[in-house]
Formats: structure tokens, C-alpha cells, sequence
């Protein structure tokens, strides 16, 4: 599963959930109609639930609930790559261009893409600012314990992209171009 958790957004400050199950169906959790469509315009899912979703930050533990989710987590210490993303200025790292000219390192490094088309012919780009390790988590869904802590392996199937392997608490800036659906050109992919 991928929890969003947007202090900023066109929407305002929300928390979201996408979560593939094991037999590859793919659920959004969304607080409002406005974001499920955005997102899931932007995303691939085969169910998409408008349901409250909460999520609580209490230093490195996160309390996440929606729905039929309950989902507790701790960051660790952050690594060498966290120090790394917090050594590059703010507005460099949440800039298109940085995110294209790491693409490389961090798909070597931590299996992620930074940038790829999206849904509904947008493109978009992830631009990392600090990364923790999670250490531990506990999470049911639909009444069901998932199990320990485990490699995000096969990769998550919702767009371009897939969080790093090893779970982690990733900060990062999105990026999304409206410009097919604005009539624009579509940018050029690498």
C-alpha cells in the first residue's frame, strides 16, 4: 500500500490510500469525490471508495485510518540516501528538471522512477526530499491482519512508478502536467 499525505495539494491538506491486494486488485481510498478523480485519473485502480481517511504523525510513528484500513507504522533512522535528499535545496529538488536528471541513480538505487506518463496522457515527476526506512508496521484490512513487514516486491501496479522496495516514509514533491488534457502538447518521455 501507498499512503499519501499531503500537507499541500490544489485540494487542500488530505491523506490518501492506494493499496493493491495480493490477487492484483487495485483500491483507492480517497477523502473526497475531487481527489478520487484526480487521482484516479492520474493512477490506475479497479475500485476507487470516497471514504474519510486520517492520518496521524506523532514523530516517527504514523496512525493511518480509512475504511476497512487500520495501518500503524515507525520510521527509522534515517540512511545515507535520506542525508543525501535533505543535502539538496527545497526548490531544486521539487523542480521537473531534478527529478529528470536523477532518474537513473535512484531507479539503480532504489528501484523508483522519478518521472513517466500518468493516466489520461499526463506526465509527472516525483521529486524525493528525505527518506526513512519503515522498522516496524502492523495493518488489517477488511478484517484481515496482513501480515509483517515485508520488500515491495513485485512492484505496486497503480501507474509508471513503484515506491522504493524496502518500505519507507519518502518525502517528495509531485509534480503532474494537465497539458494533454488542456489541449497541449504531451512532453516528450526518456
Amino acid at each position: 500500500m501507498v499512503v499519501g499525505h499531503w500537507a499541500r495539494s490544489p485540494f487542500g491538506p488530505f491523506s490518501d490510500v492506494m493499496i493493491e491486494r495480493h490477487d492484483g486488485h487495485r483500491v483507492l481510498l480517497a477523502p473526497s469525490r475531487e481527489t478520487a478523480d484526480f487521482i484516479a485519473g492520474t493512477y490506475t485502480f479497479d475500485e476507487v471508495r470516497v471514504v474519510p481517511v486520517r492520518a496521524d504523525v506523532a514523530g516517527r510513528e504514523w496512525t493511518v485510518r480509512a475504511s476497512s484500513l487500520g495501518l500503524r507504522f515507525v520510521a527509522g533512522r534515517r540512511g545515507l540516501v535520506g542525508l543525501l535528499l535533505r543535502a539538496v535545496p527545497g526548490p531544486l529538488a521539487a523542480r521537473p528538471a531534478w527529478a529528470a536528471s536523477v532518474a537513473l541513480p535512484a531507479r539503480v538505487l532504489l528501484g523508483v522512477r522519478t518521472r513517466g506518463r500518468a493516466g489520461r496522457g499526463r506526465y509527472e515527476w516525483y521529486g524525493a526530499k528525505d527518506l526513512w526506512p519503515v522498522v516496524a508496521a502492523s495493518a488489517g484490512y477488511e478484517g484481515q491482519d496482513l501480515g509483517h513487514l515485508a520488500p515491495v516486491v513485485p512492484p505496486v501496479r497503480f501507474g509508471f512508478g513503484s515506491p522504493p522496495r524496502r518500505p519507507s516514509v519518502v518525502r517528495v514533491t509531485v509534480t503532474v502536467s494537465l497539458e494533454r488534457e488542456n489541449g497541449g502538447a504531451a512532453r516528450d518521455t526518456a
